[in-house]
């Protein structure tokens, strides 16, 4: 997603106080008991004081390869695994309350504060490898409202429908579909702002619509300005300083507003698509690495954070032959990217 096949909660206050509002609340006195794995007290600390999951995919493989042996690719998969990334809210909607609250609790259990990416606007990905999504509008909505549910009032990090506002200009929904999905995207705002959460708007990437004025016209007409700002770069590999530069253009053009930037496989920047065989450079580029780390202090005041809104080692289609389908955990692939982590 995110020109690809295919993701922050920050308290809702004003950029400067934002890393401190994100710390982590300290832990009580007294010699605690050591949590069971996969527990929400064994996650490690974050310094965004977003969740990092136990339960993950990078986690799970961590325990598999040190019990076969293999420490050292161990050791480079916990790189993913002792950061915070968000839970992909997607699918059913009898099981979007659940499945949302689950994830909410076990943050909310282990002190932190949860990510998540709301992912299933009807006609999602164009049919692409993450195509899907709700069947109609309704669904979309009643869906929604499920996730709200969820949320139970806690505060959360929701990142909005990845690659939704860019495919209204890129020709994949037109007409009377686009309207809705104006729609659809400025009602989810408003939801997730009513529960309390803080919302990011996907935007794609440098990439993907250049029109910088476009976008954002496409951006307010789904709800922009009554969100907390957009987010760039999901599921991409764009370099972050030109994502940033990027950002800053439209953000000029929407009155200065914040946004966030995922890093989570940028290390090494875009492939050379002319070097893959026809396979695009967005679907499980070979070559790629980790990006920076998940953080609030980013030193620009429009950017409340990196963060890695792609799971890092989930798989973006079944690009070549032998690759996982889109979201699914892909071992090897999450080692490369460990192994050529930037910095």
């Amino acid at each position: 997603m995110t020109h690809s096949s295919i993701v922050r909660s920050l308290l809702a206050v004003s950029s400067g106080a934002l890393a401190a509002a994100l710390t982590l609340v300290s832990c009580g006195a007294g010699a605690p008991t050591a949590p069971a794995p996969g527990d929400p007290a064994s996650a490690p600390p974050s310094a965004t004081g977003l969740f990092v999951d136990p339960r993950s995919a990078a986690a799970d493989q961590v325990v598999r390869w040190r019990d076969e042996g293999r420490d050292a690719d161990a050791d480079q998969i916990e790189k993913i695994a002792s950061q915070p990334f968000p839970h992909w809210v997607s699918g059913d909607v009898a099981a979007a309350q659940a499945d949302t609250k689950d994830y909410v609790d076990r943050a909310t259990a282990a002190g932190a504060r949860p990510l998540l990416v709301a992912y299933n606007i009807p006609h999602r990905d164009c049919g692409s490898f993450s195509g899907g999504g709700a069947p109609d509008g309704g669904y979309y909505r009643n869906w929604v409202t499920e996730i709200v549910r969820g949320l139970g009032g806690t505060t959360a990090t929701v990142v909005l429908e990845p690659d939704a506002v860019p495919h209204e200009l890129s020709g994949c929904v037109d007409g009377d579909l686009r309207d809705e999905r104006y729609q659809l995207l400025s009602e989810a705002v408003a939801a997730f702002k009513t529960a309390g959460a803080r919302v990011y708007v996907d935007a794609g990437n440098p990439g993907f619509i250049s029109d910088v004025d476009a976008l954002a016209g496409a951006l307010e007409r789904s709800g922009v300005r009554a969100a907390d700002g957009f987010a760039l770069n999901v599921a991409n590999f764009y370099p972050t300083p030109e994502v940033v530069a990027f950002g800053r253009q439209l953000s000029d053009r929407l009155g200065g507003a914040h946004f966030v930037v995922d890093t989570s496989r940028n290390g090494q920047g875009v492939a050379d698509e002319a070097s893959l065989g026809g396979v695009p450079a967005f679907c499980n580029p070979p070559g790629r690495g980790l990006g920076a780390a998940p953080t609030t202090e980013t030193g620009d005041d429009r950017v409340d954070a990196l963060l890695w809104v792609k799971r890092p080692g989930e798989s973006d289609g079944a690009c070549r032959p032998g690759e996982p389908a889109a979201g699914q955990w892909y071992p090897e692939y999450a080692l490369g990217l460990a192994q050529r982590q930037a910095g």
